[in-house]
């Protein structure tokens, strides 16, 4: 053991500096289960073991990657031989509920769910869901600016935190555990760390928004005749249920489809020959009044002709089943192996046109095994695309990449609404930024990590 890894010993514990097999027994890829290469894997308790860790790594020149519930799947988390992962797996304490003020102060190794949990317990909420909150952590959701499926009413992460705590890559630790809403005491430090991947500081502890609990929970599940009609839709009930829309998902005919009659995953709660689908949500508090506002609203869209079939759930577990179409993911990569997955997002204008775009492009140069498949949050603009050639090889992955990320430019979209760059977008980030825009990225990994040791390579490459 080199003295490197002795010191960090006398920091955490020989328990908390794992090797060997406890390392490569670690996945590091949600979707392929490969191994984590590390040299070895710290786990530090608090802030303070973290700083210690850090100003070791600083003085050694050792690269350290972060790592939290390990659900991201654009390979941020990747790390190789050279490189220590710091893992925030211990630092997993719900310090603080503030009820008066409405926040939650956690560890960034606390789950989403158990967060979620923690609000509901005194009657709040902590708005911020998707379908990974049991294995996703707080730091994680933070680093990458986070979404899900509520993003149409409360915004992404980004909007549920208030303060953050993060040490840097010499061990400095920037405290900022801010409650207030206000706040204009010069720059706002926490964005810097927001959505960086873990490339400029290591979120460590963090301030968090809590929401009122709303007891009234309506869903449903619509087949919609058309993408015009999608977008119309989405447009009325934005209108009509303004102060309760909390979801509306979209769901192409490829993914119920495969989803429910064709996997014989989940039964299909409505014949699988609409072009399109809808996951409508809302959240109030008065149970019978909005589900008969919800239903009325329904049914004047069926008499329009802006909806074609309804289904509206009328316990939790039907509510339950009809989101499970939408979350499993797992069984769109058992029916889809080997596949690759994106997460872009679009003005809702272009995004039938983009969609039509891909699919052509697709069918020309893998006329016989490309399959595609389409979903995502409409209301926000984000879509994920699940692509399978049949074939993994780097070539296959380079040339889809092409095919999904080429046409964004041309329609103002992003090649990441929510998951991030990590590696395996970050050659394709002038596709959504400018040159100006990515030299001051650099500029930032420079006056924070000057040694480039935190994430090193991820997002922005700078030599």
């Amino acid at each position: 053991m080199d003295k490197l890894l002795n010191d960090l010993v006398a920091v955490v514990g020989p328990e908390n500096v794992l090797l060997g097999d406890d390392v490569s027994q670690r996945s590091v890829d949600w979707f392929t289960g490969a191994p984590c290469r590390a040299k070895a894997i710290v786990r530090p308790r608090n802030t303070e073991q973290l700083s210690k860790v850090m100003a070791l790594c600083y003085q050694a020149d050792q690269l350290v990657v972060t790592h939290g519930g390990m659900t991201g799947i654009v390979h941020g988390g990747e790390a190789s031989p050279e490189e220590l992962v710091v893992s925030l797996e211990l630092m997993n304490q719900i310090e603080e509920v503030d009820l008066v003020g409405s926040t939650i102060q956690v560890q960034a190794g606390v789950t989403l769910q158990r967060v979620q949990e923690a609000a509901a317990e005194v009657d709040m909420q902590f708005p911020l869901d998707l379908g990974a909150r049991g294995s996703c952590t707080i730091g994680g959701n933070i680093a990458t600016n986070a979404g899900g499926i509520r993003v149409i009413r409360y915004g992404m992460m980004r909007q549920q935190v208030l303060g953050l705590e993060a040490v840097l890559s010499d061990g400095t630790v920037v405290s900022s555990l801010n409650k207030m809403l206000k706040n204009n005491a010069g720059y706002d430090l926490k964005q810097l760390f927001i959505g960086s991947e873990g490339t400029l500081g290591i979120v460590t502890r963090a301030v968090l928004r809590l929401q009122p609990h709303m007891p009234s929970e309506q869903t449903a599940l619509v087949a919609v005749p058309s993408f015009d009609a999608l977008t119309q839709l989405l447009r009325r009930v934005s209108q009509q249920l303004a102060n309760s829309l909390s979801a509306f998902e979209a769901l192409w005919n490829s993914h119920y489809k495969l989803v429910t009659t064709e996997s014989g995953k989940h039964a299909p709660p409505l014949a699988d020959d609409s072009p399109f689908y809808a996951i409508i949500e809302t959240l109030g508090l008065d149970d019978t009044q909005d589900a008969e506002h919800f239903a009325e609203i329904l049914q004047q869209a069926m008499e329009d002709g802006l909806v074609t079939d309804a289904v509206l759930a009328n316990s939790g577990a039907q509510r339950q089943s009809i989101w499970a179409i939408r979350e499993d993911i797992e069984v769109l990569v058992k029916e889809l192996k080997p596949m690759f997955s994106y997460d872009i997002s679009l003005p809702i204008p272009h995004m039938d046109a983009y969609v039509d775009t891909l699919e052509q492009s697709l069918k020309a140069q893998f006329p016989q095994t490309g399959k595609m498949i389409v979903f995502g949050h409409l209301g926000d603009g984000n879509l994920h695309i699940m692509i399978t050639v049949r074939d993994d090889s780097p070539q296959s992955r380079r040339q889809v990449e092409q095919l999904v990320y080429s046409p964004l430019k041309e329609y103002g979209g992003s090649i990441s609404a929510e998951h991030g760059i990590g590696l395996e977008k970050r050659d394709y980030l002038s596709i959504s930024r400018s040159s100006e825009e990515i030299a001051l990225m650099k500029r930032m990994k420079i006056a924070l990590d000057p040694k480039l040791l935190l994430n090193r390579g991820k997002i922005v490459a700078v030599e």
